[in-house]
């Protein structure tokens, strides 16, 4: 076994994910301790020009027609080919939809343990993870064999693994990738003219607490005051209110405003990855439980229909006085 630390680069549409770069400067603090390499793994057709933002010491570059777009199927075989030639000391993958996808599978069939939801890389090695809906913090070491790590987003800022060109690019011939069980059929854009929530500085995001889609119209009025933009947890776009590309999260957004401002948001742990990065945060919630406070700046036990009232009207005297 190698020293070297992998991380799997995820990309969507020529873009790399910022997961990606905040996996590599994870990397970086764990090859540290383990005196090995950070060595990036991409996977496309066409797309080996992504390496030049990697701050990676290496690159592992596989281009197949069947890896041009994301499929489950080719990238575990894929990826599987990879580990077996080069034995890694640790492997990152994003606690994503698409490292989901494909991660515990890989674990399986490598039989590699796995340690989950990790934020940071403590001095010396220690990897620091989430549980119990990040109410508690474990420090880990890798196990005496190859070991998945999956990264969530809070201990790194992307610009930290950003840099590159990367000192090596491997070139991998892939497995048979013929006769695949998943492919991609299309992509689901965004509704057109839809606003982008990850590129909005206020955003004013809703959830169960709204109660009914027509109280969404005070969100809006409420946004629309402060210059900002209504989003949403899981509930509300389960519901068909907002649009999928409203929605905050694992499953949907990262998002990094100046200001979050959550309302009636309880705070499942798919719902703080989204949001952590957030200079400001406050939260409405009736509940003194509620795990969003345990991430926000501010914090009202209220229900938020008692908050948004007076608030419409204060911001409303502002603007006319």
């Amino acid at each position: 076994m190698t020293q070297d630390i992998f991380v799997v680069i995820e990309h969507i549409q020529g873009q790399v994910s910022d997961i990606s770069y905040i996996m590599i400067a994870a990397a970086r603090e764990l090859a540290q301790a383990q005196g090995g390499n950070v060595v990036g793994i991409i996977l496309g057709s066409g797309a080996e020009n992504l390496k030049d933002s990697l701050a990676a010491d290496q690159v592992i570059y596989c281009d197949h027609p069947a890896l041009a777009e994301f499929s489950s199927d080719a990238c575990k075989r894929t990826l599987l080919s990879i580990f077996t030639e080069h034995d890694p000391r640790a492997i990152f993958f994003g606690n994503t939809t698409i490292g989901s996808d494909i991660c515990s599978s890989i674990a399986t069939h490598g039989s590699y343990p796995v340690i989950n939801s990790c934020i940071r890389i403590a001095e010396g090695g220690a990897i620091t993870s989430q549980i119990c809906g990040g109410k508690i913090m474990v420090d880990s070491q890798l196990a005496d064999k190859t070991t998945i790590l999956t990264m969530i987003p809070g201990g790194y800022k992307p610009e930290q693994g950003q840099g590159g060109p990367p000192t090596e690019t491997i070139n991998f011939s892939p497995p048979d990738l013929e006769n695949l069980k998943v492919k991609l059929v299309q992509f689901i854009e965004p509704v057109p003219g839809d606003v982008d929530i990850a590129q909005e500085k206020i955003l004013v995001a809703i959830g169960r607490g709204i109660q009914t889609e027509d109280n969404i119209e005070l969100a809006e009025e409420l946004a629309a005051l402060l210059g900002g933009t209504v989003c949403a947890s899981r509930p509300v776009i389960d519901q068909g209110w907002l649009p999928t590309s409203r929605l905050v999260g694992k499953s949907g957004k990262s998002v990094k405003p100046d200001l979050y401002l959550s309302l009636g948001i309880s705070g499942a742990t798919e719902h703080l990855e989204g949001i952590l990065e957030s200079k400001t945060i406050v939260a409405i919630n009736s509940d003194p439980d509620a795990p969003i406070f345990d991430v926000a700046k501010y914090g009202i036990e209220v229900d938020l229909f008692d908050f948004i009232d007076p608030l419409l009207e204060q911001l409303e005297s502002a603007k006319n006085g």
